[in-house]
């Protein structure tokens, strides 16, 4: 991955990260990585811990903004998940998989778009 890639995406998870947290979502971790994968950002928020996978573009013809998250990165943020699950004593409580897509035009202002729910492990 290029540099610009990574700034790019380092900078859409920082606007995700502040855009939950004015919606109330306490930020339990940032880029959880598991051996499988890495989940961006782990909330919590309202009686539920949020996955969250981030997607980031700087032209907004290029998100896809019905499915973000492909097949594959599904399957590692549900393995990564359960690993952190397990970790952490397996809260008593709800999880779920958001996914928060980011655009960052080059002038003006980002756009946020949240997808409650994006995904469960089944799909």
């Amino acid at each position: 991955m290029s540099l610009a890639r990574k700034k790019l995406g380092k900078a859409g998870e920082d606007v995700a990260r502040k855009y939950l947290k004015r919606r109330g979502h306490r930020i339990l971790a940032k880029n959880y990585t598991f051996s499988i994968g890495e989940i961006d950002l782990i909330t919590y928020h309202e009686d539920c811990i949020v996955f969250v996978e981030v997607k980031t573009r700087s032209d907004p013809q290029t998100l896809d903004t019905e499915f973000p998250v492909s097949r594959t990165q599904r399957r590692h943020a549900v393995r990564a998940a359960q690993a952190w699950l397990s970790q952490h004593r397996d809260p008593d409580c709800a999880y779920r998989f958001d996914a928060v897509s980011v655009v960052l035009p080059r002038d003006g202002e980002p756009s946020v778009r949240h997808i409650v729910d994006a995904f469960t492990p089944s799909r």
